[in-house]
């Protein structure tokens, strides 16, 4: 088994799993829909792994493989690119025409025509899949109910757009020390991840710090007002 700096799904998660591995770690919210979803480290790390077997078994990736991951700011987001990472895949945020996989959104299917392996996700919050896909493109939700909770991670070149797997780490910590962010935070953001800088600020600079998250998709300001209370908030980004 590879050792942590090898692998950016252990060095971020590992030490939170050794600390925490109940607690909260991601907490995701939707305003326009009323979703509330909570997830601990042991949870998002099940996840992690059901999608890291579907990969190696559904799609015969190998580690240093890119992955297209063209995904809002979602907790299944964050399953999928633990996934990637903890197969030793390097995770791309635009359509890489040398991608071998892409995760998609439906409405982005267009995106990915030259990707060779798409699974699209409905992203529904009680995880119904989709229908009426296009021929060859799996659907996330009913393809990674098969797959196991349990993965031997494997050693990574680049992790992500690039990076290495201990730049990125580094860039983690960098952004994680210019918020002073300490593993007692409580960090609410309705940031997007859409570019790689995006990504390590408004997620792995959280799970550097060992902090957790609470991630809002369409904002309400009232109710943000509120959540900053119930929900314990130290930081916001």
């Amino acid at each position: 088994m590879p050792s942590p700096v090898d692998n950016l799904t252990d060095a971020l998660l590992g030490p939170i799993l050794a600390a925490d591995s109940a607690g909260p770690r991601v907490t995701y919210y939707d305003d326009a829909s009323g979703e509330r979803i909570e997830l601990s480290a042991s949870t998002l790390m099940n996840w992690a792994a059901k999608t890291a077997n579907m990969m190696v078994d559904e799609f015969a990736l190998d580690p240093g493989a890119k992955v297209a991951v063209l995904l809002p700011a979602h907790w299944q987001s964050v399953a999928v690119l633990l996934g990637v990472w903890w197969a030793g895949c390097e995770v791309v945020l635009s359509p890489d025409s040398d991608a071998e996989l892409a995760f998609v959104t439906e409405d982005r299917l267009g995106d990915v025509t030259d990707v060779p392996e798409v699974a699209a996700l409905s992203l529904d919050a009680f995880g119904k899949g989709l229908s009426g896909l296009p021929i060859g493109v799996a659907d996330y939700a009913t393809s990674i109910r098969v797959h196991g909770d349990q993965f031997r991670s494997a050693g990574a070149g680049s992790a992500l757009e690039g990076r290495s797997v201990a730049e990125t780490i580094s860039a983690a910590k960098e952004s994680s020390t210019a918020r002073e962010l300490t593993s007692a935070d409580r960090v609410l953001s309705s940031r997007p991840w859409d570019s790689a800088q995006e990504l390590i600020d408004g997620l792995l600079s959280v799970f550097a710090a060992g902090a957790s998250l609470v991630q809002v998709a369409h904002p309400d300001a009232e109710t943000t007002a509120r959540r900053v209370s119930t929900e314990k908030i130290t930081k916001q980004f």
